[in-house]
């Protein structure tokens, strides 16, 4: 059987701080984190943008990691370079080879702590489904979404980001130190326990499956002329309905949810997501059984000979 490993990444994009900090505590103390005696790699995704403060260098590191980029190691494009590197160290057929990989983000957004899962692979599933019955984490679908592409869980069997907030860019706080510590501790607690077939899958789950994204209003040059309506802010995970506000401009003009069927909004005003056009995401929140194939799909993956 091979051996199990899991790959935990904070940073990669380097001015969301907290989870680097939390690895870098964790490196002086190899007892501050329970992982259950799985064998673990921990990373800084995106050492050379925390160094310089900024998200990255040259390019979303979280928008790298697709086939032509993970062949790029001499790239000029730092971001590409590291995914690559990324890959060749920790992939499936890597020096260290991985099975899962954990991805640990913050955002400015009023997001709480959510599970993020990009497409409908079974063993992410069924692990997004496990930590939810634990922690009651929303579940947010990413799929459909082509402007959207790269993102590092994807080139691993399973793989999961975990966003946790609200927090500013570049600050530490003690709150989103220790929900990072909960979750990851809960997340190797949970493989552990799948590892020993001890297992305690749910019956259904709530998943918020991306629809579309939205853009702030812009005039006729390209620039943002609008800002988010007071009563959309921070109310990420809330209902919409038709006529609701969404935006307002400074001339009163008060841009309205249009849409017949009732969406939920998420990543709000992202700081970061600006620059991708992006002043908010509509997702549907729908109830799904869990399905037998995503159990057998993680537990032969933990189990693999």
């Amino acid at each position: 059987m091979k051996q199990l490993q899991v790959l935990l990444v904070a940073g990669t994009h380097g001015n969301e701080i907290n989870g680097i900090w939390l690895f870098d505590e964790w490196k002086k103390s190899s007892f501050l984190i329970n992982t259950y005696g799985i064998k673990t790699f921990k990373v800084i995704g995106n050492p050379e943008a925390k160094k310089a403060g900024k998200r990255y260098i040259h390019h979303d590191l979280n928008r790298s990691f697709k086939e032509e980029s993970c062949l790029s190691i001499n790239s000029s494009n730092f971001e590409e370079r590291r995914a690559s590197e990324i890959v060749y160290l920790y992939g499936e057929a890597g020096e260290n080879p991985c099975q899962i990989a954990l991805d640990f983000h913050t955002t400015t957004a009023s997001m709480g702590s959510c599970l993020v899962v990009y497409g409908r692979r079974d063993a992410d599933l069924a692990l997004a489904s496990l930590i939810q019955n634990q922690l009651g984490l929303p579940i947010y679908l990413h799929e459909s979404d082509q402007e959207q592409t790269g993102f590092l869980v994807e080139s691993w069997p399973c793989g999961l980001v975990i966003e946790i907030g609200p927090i500013g860019q570049g600050l530490l706080n003690s709150k989103i130190i220790l929900q990072t510590k909960l979750i990851l501790e809960t997340l190797m607690e949970q493989i552990h326990q799948v590892k020993n077939l001890k297992l305690f899958f749910p019956n259904k789950l709530i998943i918020h499956r991306h629809i579309k994204s939205i853009d702030f209003p812009r005039d006729e040059e390209g620039n943002i002329d609008g800002y988010v309506h007071p009563l959309r802010q921070s109310k990420d995970w809330q209902e919409l309905k038709k006529n609701d506000e969404l935006f307002c401009k400074l001339n009163g003009e008060i841009i309205r949810f249009e849409e017949d069927e009732p969406y939920i909004p998420v990543f709000i005003n992202e700081a970061a997501y600006a620059e991708k056009n992006i002043a908010m995401s509509f997702t549907k929140r729908e109830l799904w059984d869990f399905q037998k194939e995503w159990k057998k799909s993680l537990i032969d993956l933990i189990h693999q000979k």
